[in-house]
């Protein structure tokens, strides 16, 4: 339906801008290079059916969710995993440089942002070690890094250290559409029994050595156990997928193999985890539907934090229903944005949320990027998804479902510590800010409201019409893939 906006507005370039973007072969062989990958690959994710079994026993509607995320997703459900949960990047970045040093076989790095600094600098420090060590180090970046956080011969400075290195996706003085699909996703894994997930990139701001936004709110997870099987191949994966002609033969099974790792048993947590990954190639948008899914089944609370907010009507649906229904819905956001953009657009959400009995706190010392859900004292997300279209729709995103394990109470208490930090937004200091900003003061309250909700859909407009970019310059294409064409486009998102 987008389309027909265009079409009719201008039906020559319209026409024409849709044969295009129709015809586009290097989306279209990349979509089909994932879907071989994955074919040839899926059988190293096979549900264990005892797991399933236990899941199906102790819930119905998680073990429903389980068989989605499998049949939709790809990846199966794991029980007994050790989780560590990080409420801040500074104390990943402590918890990560140990685990490195332990590492014996391979180390796995896949982040979407990578930048020199204190951080990357002690990471690639040992990562340098190991590989002199004989330990097998990859590491994949999306291509938004080559423009503005390091050279565009980046690999080849660090294949000199003894360490692979490739590209997802990079920026080429090209028109092409499938420069709007970037890898958002937080991936280490380690020897094949350890892995980190959750909203930190490899850059000093999140872990607050460099502040750009006051305070830096993120979060991080840490996998001990078979879990870590689908992070391992997740990163296989796009690994095979970044190279036009592939240099394996698809066989996981020697990083899948722990060795002589020992796991103590006293180590295994209680519950379930689903380590997933979404993709915007094959039209079905997992977090987006696990997301939904959490907010519908809530029946005492569900928590979120998230940078940004660009919501479909789907997931405003839920929102509002959830706290209809009596759901204590509640949403933490930056009060220091990274883009005054993306803010206000958040902020014309507000006034429908809150009207419907969803509270909305914003984050005084500055700015959040954790992504999380916490439901019920039993369910949460931890991961890379943010609440807004991109994440939802264009990127590649990763994460991890958590039922019923002890970390699911370490989350939600990170969200009661923060809460005490955060000012309460409601109708009046919203619509109150969006007129100081924007020279209205004074005006009546109503009318900005009106105002507002027909800017959102004009933006929302605007954002549903396929645009693009030249992919050298720095905003990267904004359009739909074909896959996706359902939904609106959101602004980009660097984090």
């Amino acid at each position: 339906m987008a389309w027909l906006i265009p079409v009719l507005l201008f039906p020559v370039f319209g026409t024409l801008f849709y044969v295009f973007v129709q015809l586009q072969m290097e989306t279209k062989i990349f979509a089909k290079r994932i879907a071989e990958v994955q074919k040839r690959t899926d059988h190293f994710l096979e549900q264990d059916t005892a797991v399933y079994e236990r899941l199906s026993r102790r819930s119905r509607r998680n073990a429903n969710l389980s068989l989605y995320m499998k049949k939709s997703g790809g990846y199966p459900t794991w029980d007994r995993t050790n989780f560590k949960y990080f409420p801040l990047g500074d104390e990943f970045y402590t918890d990560v440089l140990q685990e490195l040093q332990k590492a014996r076989r391979y180390i796995f790095v896949e982040y979407f942002i990578i930048s020199k600094g204190i951080l990357w600098d002690s990471i690639l420090k040992i990562l340098e070690q190991k590989a002199k060590e004989g330990v097998e180090v990859r590491i994949l970046y999306d291509g938004m890094n080559s423009f503005s956080n390091l050279p565009h011969d980046y690999p080849k400075e660090l294949e000199a250290k003894g360490i692979r290195c490739r590209i997802f996706n990079p920026i080429r003085p090209a028109i092409s559409t499938s420069q709007n699909n970037r890898d958002h996703r937080k991936i280490l894994v380690i020897d094949g029994h350890t892995a980190y997930t959750g909203g930190v990139n490899l850059a000093d701001e999140y872990i607050n050595r460099k502040v750009r936004f006051g305070h830096w709110k993120d979060n991080a997870i840490r996998l001990k156990g078979e879990a870590v099987r689908n992070f391992t191949v997740m990163f296989l994966q796009m690994w095979d997928v970044c190279s036009k002609k592939p240099d394996s033969d698809f066989d996981y099974s020697p990083y899948l193999d722990t060795g002589d790792y020992f796991h103590s048993p006293e180590l295994d947590m209680d519950g379930f985890s689903i380590p997933f990954s979404d993709s915007p190639i094959d039209g079905e948008p997992v977090g987006h539907q696990l997301y939904l899914d959490i907010i519908y089944q809530a029946k005492k609370y569900v928590y979120i934090m998230t940078p940004y907010l660009v919501l479909d009507d789907d997931m405003i649906t839920a929102l509002t229903y959830a706290a209809k229904r009596g759901v204590d819905t509640v949403i933490i956001m930056p009060h220091i944005p990274d883009k005054k953009s993306a803010f206000m657009l958040a902020h014309s959400y507000y006034t429908e949320l809150i009207e419907a009995g969803v509270k909305i706190y914003e984050y005084l010392p500055g700015f959040v990027h954790s992504k999380t859900f916490v439901s019920d004292g039993e369910k949460a997300v931890v991961g890379s998804v943010n609440m807004d279209f991109r994440s939802q729709y264009l990127n590649f995103e990763c994460g991890v479902y958590i039922y019923e394990n002890p970390v699911v109470e370490q989350i939600k208490k990170d969200f009661d510590e923060t809460l005490p930090k955060c000012v309460a937004a409601d109708r009046t200091v919203d619509v109150g800010r969006m007129q100081e900003k924007n020279g209205l003061a004074g005006k009546h309250p109503d009318g900005m409201i009106q105002k507002k909700k027909r800017k959102r859909a004009e933006e929302n407009l605007l954002y549903s019409l396929p645009s693009f970019s030249f992919s050298g310059s720095a905003a990267a294409v904004l359009t739909d893939d074909s896959a996706r064409s359902r939904k609106e486009v959101a602004p980009i998102s660097f984090l």
